[in-house]
C-alpha cells in the first residue's frame, strides 16, 4: 500500500499511483534539498566535467586503500579505494562488495560506515568503492543532474568507471565471479537499480538503501533483474520512501526474492552511516549467496 499523508483522498491517492512519475518528480526535489543538506554543492570550471573536489578523500583508516587509475577516454587520474580482508589469499576466491556512493559524496565515504570494515573483515569481503567519475555523476541512472544540466557524458563516464573499477580489482585479486555483490545508498541507490540492470548476469545480490529512483529506468524494468535477490532498507522520516514503495510492490509482483525492511522513525542517512546492526544486516544478506 502506498501512503501519501498529504493526500486525504481515495480518489487522488488512485490517481497518484497510477502516475508514479508525477510523484517522483516532486520525490526527486526531496532529495535534491536532503543532499544538499547533508553534502553540499561543488563548483567545477566552466566546460569541465569535473572539479578538484572530485578527488578529495575523507576516509582515514589503515586498512582502507587509496588507489587511482587512468581514465582511458580522457586520461584523467581517477580515485577509488579499496579494502582487502586479513584473511585474503591468492589461492582462495573472494567475494567482491561493489558499494556505491550518495550525491556529493567522496569516493572512500562508504568505507567509514560504522562496523563496515569489521564486519567485512569477518565475512572475508574484498569491498570497493569507486568514485563514479564524479562526486554527482549518477553512474548513468540519471539523464540531468539536480542542477539541469546534462549528464549524457557525465553519467556515461560514470557508469563506466564503476565497471573499470570491478575489472581492477577482478585481475588484481581472486574474485570469486559467482560472489560478485552490489549496493548503494541514495544517489548509490539509484545506481545500483540501473547497473544490476545493465549487467543482469554478473550479480548474485544487490541491495538498496533509501535509494534515489533513477531517471533512465522505470519500475516495470525490474524484469530484468528478477532473478537477483534484492534487500531494500528504507526509513519512514525519508521522504524516498514513497518512492521506494512503488518499487518495492513490483518486485512483489514480479515474485522477486526481495526482503523490504520499512523503519519506523528512521531517517535518509544516519540510520545506515551511523548504525552497525544496519550494516552488519546489509553484509549478512549478501554472505553466501551465488550466482
Amino acid at each position: 500500500m502506498i501512503i501519501v499523508a498529504s493526500i486525504p483522498s481515495r480518489k487522488r491517492l488512485r490517481a497518484v499511483a497510477q502516475n508514479s512519475f508525477a510523484a517522483i518528480i516532486i520525490l526527486y526535489a526531496t532529495l535534491v534539498i536532503l543532499e544538499k543538506a547533508e553534502g553540499g554543492t561543488f563548483m567545477r570550471e566552466k566546460g569541465t566535467l569535473r572539479s578538484k573536489s572530485d578527488d578529495q578523500q575523507l576516509v582515514n583508516d589503515p586498512r582502507v586503500q587509496h588507489l587511482s587509475y587512468v581514465f582511458e577516454e580522457t586520461g584523467e587520474t581517477i580515485p577509488y579505494a579499496l579494502f582487502v580482508p586479513a584473511a585474503y589469499s591468492a589461492e582462495i576466491e573472494t567475494p567482491l562488495l561493489v558499494s556505491l556512493h550518495g550525491l556529493t559524496r567522496t569516493h572512500d565515504w562508504l568505507m567509514g560506515y560504522e562496523g563496515l570494515l569489521d564486519y567485512a573483515d569477518d565475512l572475508k569481503f574484498i569491498v570497493v568503492t569507486p568514485l563514479g567519475y564524479t562526486r554527482q555523476g549518477w553512474y548513468g541512472s540519471w539523464s540531468r543532474g539536480t542542477d539541469g544540466r546534462s549528464l549524457k557524458v557525465e553519467g556515461a563516464y560514470s557508469q563506466e568507471d564503476v565497471m573499470n573499477v570491478v575489472a581492477l580489482v577482478q585481475e588484481a585479486y581472486a574474485i570469486d565471479p559467482k560472489r560478485m555483490y552490489l549496493w548503494g545508498h541514495s544517489m548509490g541507490g539509484a545506481g545500483t537499480y540501473h547497473l544490476a540492470m545493465e549487467f543482469p548476469d554478473m550479480w548474485a545480490a544487490t541491495a538498496v538503501v533509501a535509494p534515489a529512483t533513477p531517471q533512465v529506468r522505470k519500475p516495470s524494468d525490474l524484469e530484468l533483474i528478477k532473478h537477483v535477490p534484492m534487500l531494500v532498507l528504507q526509513g519512514t522520516k525519508d521522504r524516498l520512501v514513497h518512492s521506494t514503495r512503488i518499487w518495492v510492490q513490483e518486485m512483489r509482483r514480479l515474485n522477486m526474492n526481495v526482503e523490504y525492511d520499512e523503519m519506523d522513525g528512521a531517517d535518509h542517512s544516519l540510520f545506515i552511516s551511523k548504525n552497525k546492526k544496519n550494516v552488519r544486516r546489509l553484509l549478512d544478506f549478501f554472505d553466501g549467496k551465488t550466482r
